[in-house]
């Protein structure tokens, strides 16, 4: 007696098409889950105020780059990670000789390079000397002999007779800052992380449909 089993459908087969399913389920979801985290990202960003450049700097890729696996991942990071992680953080930034930061006032304009003005740049840049004010309440100040303009940015007086002339308060000095916590990026990652088996089951289930 002979006994012949065919299977139908093929199961090897079968299994096969399940796994390249499953692979195009987790690579598509894992893509989706690195972009909608870099959107999330930037717009935390630009929703605290930090500017589209910044948030721009969030990019994003998912590996493998070509073709489908059941390992994929997904990568998010920042171009300026340094300004991203104090912002995230909200660090204790101290001067780096252990003396004094100095936090320009309005009256100090902004540095030609971008950013905040130095004192020594100040008084490059304006011909004033500044002079040491210390106060036991409150930061101690950085002034000069001057005038407002009419930007209210501290210059040189051109009055003879002291017109106008006044003391201006042009940096604050302080031993030490915190940079206000502004972000929160891990809740958000852990947000995208959460997702993503929903995103799979859901991809997964789509192709059998």
């Amino acid at each position: 007696m002979r006994l012949k089993l065919d299977i139908d459908p093929d199961l090897v087969a079968m299994m096969q098409a399940e796994i390249e399913a499953g692979e195009k389920a987790v690579t598509g979801a894992m893509r989706e889950a690195g972009k909608d985290l870099k959107t999330a990202w930037r717009g935390q960003i630009t929703g605290a105020g930090l500017g589209r450049r910044l948030a721009n700097s969030i990019r994003n890729a998912t590996y493998p780059k070509t073709g489908d696996s059941l390992n994929a991942t997904a990568l998010v990071w920042s171009k300026a990670p340094v300004i991203i992680g104090a912002h995230n953080a909200g660090p204790l930034i101290r001067s780096r000789d252990g003396f004094w930061l100095a936090i320009p006032t309005e009256a100090a304009g902004k540095s030609l390079r971008g950013g905040r003005i130095t004192p020594g740049e100040w008084e490059r840049r304006t011909g004033l000397r500044l002079r040491f004010v210390y106060r036991r309440r409150g930061p101690s100040l950085l002034v000069a002999e001057g005038r407002l303009n009419t930007k209210g940015r501290a210059v040189a007086s051109r009055s003879k007779t002291g017109r106008g002339r006044a003391t201006v308060p042009i940096f604050l000095l302080v031993p030490q800052v915190r940079l206000p916590k502004r972000l929160d990026l891990a809740r958000e990652a852990e947000r995208a992380a959460d997702g993503v088996p929903g995103k799979i089951v859901g991809k997964w289930v789509e192709r059998r449909l």
